[in-house]
């Protein structure tokens, strides 16, 4: 059986690595995000769906599940999100909170609304089940100075989706929640930070980041195990990030 999913964030890092991974198992894949110029590389490189939306806005939401209408829906992939500045509790914007919310755990509410009800219909169909997935963050379990509005709607995510994966108990429908740690892509630290040296900071000296096509393996890992098999929560770092405050810089060697 081929399956479907929506996947979001796809038009960059770890979102836009997930409808390849899916694509090269064969799925049936519609990738969204704003920029309507990538998803129409992205369409064009991996044979891939696309719907150019704003996750934040309802009637954009309302458009994607009224596209998403046609055809069984097997898994919403949430992997849209991301981090805005890296400001101490005292000095920080509201308004920039205020997006990070909505940005991370809001969507997520967004989207289970209005797609939940078809993959309902599909699970009911039979003979299989249906996904949930959703990619938080380390900084959902760990708080961190500067972290904070991004710690906060990080966990706020992860406990939608703790909540979530309770309130569906009795159905054929999985509630996977991914959470990486240091993840190199070519976005996430930029756009959080605001300047390509300030990122590229975050990143030196580190032995093997995380990459988005390492995050996006697990994702298609968990989305393909067997139906009866649930993967709660999977953290997953670099070796070299021992925990959300302790990264080693420089070579990896075992000690004399």
């Amino acid at each position: 059986m081929t399956r479907r999913a929506v996947v979001t964030g796809a038009s960059s890092g770890i979102g836009r690595a997930t409808v390849v991974a899916l694509r090269e198992r064969g799925w049936e894949v519609t990738g969204v995000a704003r920029r309507a110029d990538r998803l129409a590389a992205l369409a064009e490189e991996t044979g891939a769906d696309v719907f150019a939306a704003d996750l934040t806005q309802q009637a954009d939401i309302d458009a994607l599940a009224a596209y998403l209408g046609g055809g069984p829906l097997h898994s919403l992939v949430h992997i849209a999100g991301g981090a805005l500045g890296a400001d101490r509790v005292e000095d920080g914007d509201p308004d920039g909170w205020l997006r990070m919310y909505e940005m991370n755990a809001l969507s997520a509410q967004r989207l289970v609304r209005a797609l939940l009800p078809q993959l309902r219909a599909t699970a009911a169909a039979g003979p299989t089940h249906a996904d949930t997935l959703f990619l938080t963050s380390t900084a959902a379990q760990t708080a961190y100075p500067g972290g904070a509005g991004y710690n906060a709607a990080k966990a706020a995510e992860s406990m939608l989706v703790a909540a979530l994966r309770q309130e569906l108990a009795g159905e054929p429908i999985r509630v996977i929640e991914i959470a990486p740690g240091m993840v190199h892509t070519e976005e996430f630290s930029l756009v959080r930070l605001g300047s390509a040296d300030a990122a590229d900071r975050v990143y030196e000296g580190v032995e093997n980041p995380l990459t988005a096509d390492d995050v996006a393996d697990v994702v298609a890992y968990a989305l393909t195990a067997p139906g009866h098999v649930n993967l709660d929560l999977v953290t997953l770092r670099p070796v070299a990030q021992a925990a959300q405050h302790l990264v080693h810089r420089g070579p990896l060697a075992p000690r004399a």
